[in-house]
């Protein structure tokens, strides 16, 4: 049987109604961060315009509240970054991805941690954290005083990296401030991480809403190795994208017309959108690269136009919104944009300040 070649305008148009970005959508927050398997949060706060762009009326302080009643938290997962997840995805995940935060610490402290007993730094940070939260800093000079022949530093970030903990609130509520502050994942959550997760349905769920997408774009997404027994194994319709790589995909994975029109939709710093294919050309076609700015989140962040990221967006706080095109814009496209920005103004708190989209260069 020939396998289905499905183009890039197939793979955006799946992709974006998979990600509840053709249009808004009835619901909970904490039913949206459950299905997409959590959203990037690496900036505190850009998680709500994740949400605003995907839900109907959505209302900050219902994030704000499941994050002070701990039904979702932020904590570092896939990728080894930090995901905002629902409490019992947290506990799933965990043990799932541990090996990628193994890796990870490996691989940036390596050389720093030789010859420390890394093992007795993360069973004593991790008591410590398990009563009460600490920062990276406070974290660091606790384990300098106890052993100081060793990079305090790079233990510090091994007790984080390696216990499983979450950024407590008021880290992330809307409308407030707090140190990124840590905790170990069973004494925030009051339960351990599940021992036994499903790797099987953890890529299902990713198939869901990032599919159709190949063994490389689980890889990317989630920071694991080795899936491809996991991908044969699974009960699976196959799909080719223009470029002969086969693809995957759950049996009852939606494809809409490629003609589906796609609104104008204003994504936050690190959308998973952006971040979770090895081949982003899906909605990337220019292969651009994402701006990945500091900051606490909701003022700045990338421009779906068509479905592709065309555009950035900057929020100067008081004075106005900026939009950046990089092609040329329509009379209609600027007017779109010029109307989802003004609604996106309403969430930041600033009607009424000017937005401004820029000339695009030639």
């Amino acid at each position: 049987m020939t396998t289905r070649v499905l183009s890039r305008r197939e793979l955006n148009r799946a992709f974006l109604q998979r990600q509840q970005l053709l249009r808004r959508e009835p619901g909970t927050a904490a039913e949206l961060i459950e299905r997409l398997v959590g959203l990037q949060a690496q900036a505190p706060l850009a998680a709500y315009v994740a949400l605003w762009s995907r839900l109907e009326d959505f209302d900050p302080a219902e994030l704000s509240g499941l994050m002070t009643s701990r039904q979702v938290v932020r904590a570092s997962l896939q990728r080894a970054t930090i995901h905002l997840v629902t409490a019992d995805d947290c506990l799933m995940l965990w043990r799932l991805v541990h090996p990628v935060a193994d890796r990870g610490l490996r691989g940036s402290f390596g050389k720093q941690l030789a010859g420390a007993d890394v093992d007795a730094v993360v069973a004593y940070g991790a008591e410590l954290l398990s009563q009460e939260p600490y920062s990276r800093a406070r974290l660091r000079d606790l384990i300098g005083e106890r052993w100081p022949d060793w990079d305090a530093n790079a233990l510090a970030y091994a007790v984080s990296y390696l216990t499983g903990t979450v950024q407590v609130t008021p880290r992330g509520v809307w409308g407030k401030t707090g140190p990124a502050a840590l905790q170990t994942i069973e004494s925030w959550l009051g339960r351990p991480p599940v021992p036994d997760p499903s790797i099987d349905d953890l890529v299902l769920r990713y198939l869901a809403v990032f599919g159709p997408a190949s063994v490389a774009d689980v890889q990317t997404w989630s920071g694991l190795t080795k899936l491809r027994e996991v991908v044969d194994r699974l009960e699976l319709r196959t799909y080719a994208d223009e470029d002969g790589r086969e693809l995957y995909d759950v049996p009852d994975g939606p494809l809409p017309d490629p003609e589906t029109p796609a609104p104008i939709r204003f994504l936050p710093e690190y959308d998973n959108l952006l971040l979770s294919h090895a081949d982003r050309r899906r909605v990337n076609p220019a292969e651009r690269p994402v701006p990945l700015p500091p900051g606490n989140g909701a003022a700045m962040g990338t421009v779906l136009i068509d479905g592709d990221y065309t555009a950035d967006w900057r929020h100067h706080r008081g004075k106005s919104l900026d939009v950046t095109p990089h092609r040329p814009l329509t009379a209609a496209e600027r007017t779109a944009v010029e109307a989802e920005a003004t609604e996106l103004l309403g969430l930041l708190g600033a009607p009424g300040i000017p937005v401004v989209v820029g000339q695009s260069p030639k």
